[in-house]
């Protein structure tokens, strides 16, 4: 199976890192980034729309059909930041542009990047974790083939612009993670392989958890 991709967030770490493996995959024939600035990223493949408000997709509404798959990597900390806000920026921004999207690509493969400790039950003691469970508790509900990645420790692709530089500096604990807790290191290679292997062969779990974004990444 053939896709062609939307991708948001693509000139963040996660984004970018996704972006490039779709750039490189055979199974990706085309591929639309939605960003509020320019990504500075040319391709044959990609298209590029610059659109500030994700509150408001008016402007750019004809440009989203004819798409099988949405990797929604946009997101923010909630590192001081108020309830309100954030739940505002995660759960209000997700579902606004994923209803759009689902309207007019119904059989569309959904894959959102949360977060390992997301809260499923919307019950628990993180606000943080309630407000991402119940983006995908929505997402899921509202996309029959949507896939929930929530990764842990991610090891950056090399030579991509939003490596931190705070990675360089901790790069000596991923082999020891990876050896010593796999369930919470990957790359981001293998996040990006595994999105883009959810949308052409599916998987058996609607949530995949850092193992099974490895396992998946492998087939």
């Amino acid at each position: 199976m053939k896709i062609k991709a939307i991708i948001t967030g693509a000139t963040g770490m996660v984004g970018e890192g996704v972006l490039h493996e779709c750039l490189q995959h055979p199974d990706v024939e085309q591929v639309l980034v939605i960003n509020r600035k320019p990504g500075g990223v040319s391709h044959a493949k990609l298209r590029e729309i610059v659109h500030n408000d994700f509150f408001d997709l008016k402007a750019i509404e004809s440009q989203l059909t004819g798409y099988n798959a949405c990797f929604f990597c946009l997101g923010v900390s909630s590192v001081g930041m108020d309830n309100d806000e954030y739940k505002h920026l995660t759960y209000d921004l997700t579902m606004n542009v994923a209803q759009l999207l689902a309207t007019q690509n119904p059989a569309m493969t959904f894959c959102y990047v949360s977060g390992a400790g997301t809260d499923s039950t919307e019950q628990g003691r993180l606000a943080w974790a309630r407000v991402k469970g119940a983006t995908e508790n929505a997402l899921m509900r509202l996309f029959s083939n949507a896939y929930i990645f929530r990764p842990g420790f991610m090891k950056p692709t090399p030579g991509l612009k939003n490596v931190k530089s705070y990675y360089k500096f901790i790069a000596w604990l991923y082999p020891i993670g990876r050896a010593l807790y796999p369930a919470g290191f990957s790359t981001l290679q293998e996040l990006g392989l595994a999105m883009i292997k959810s949308a052409t062969q599916g998987y058996e779990k609607r949530i995949l958890e850092v193992k099974d974004i490895v396992a998946l990444a492998k087939r």
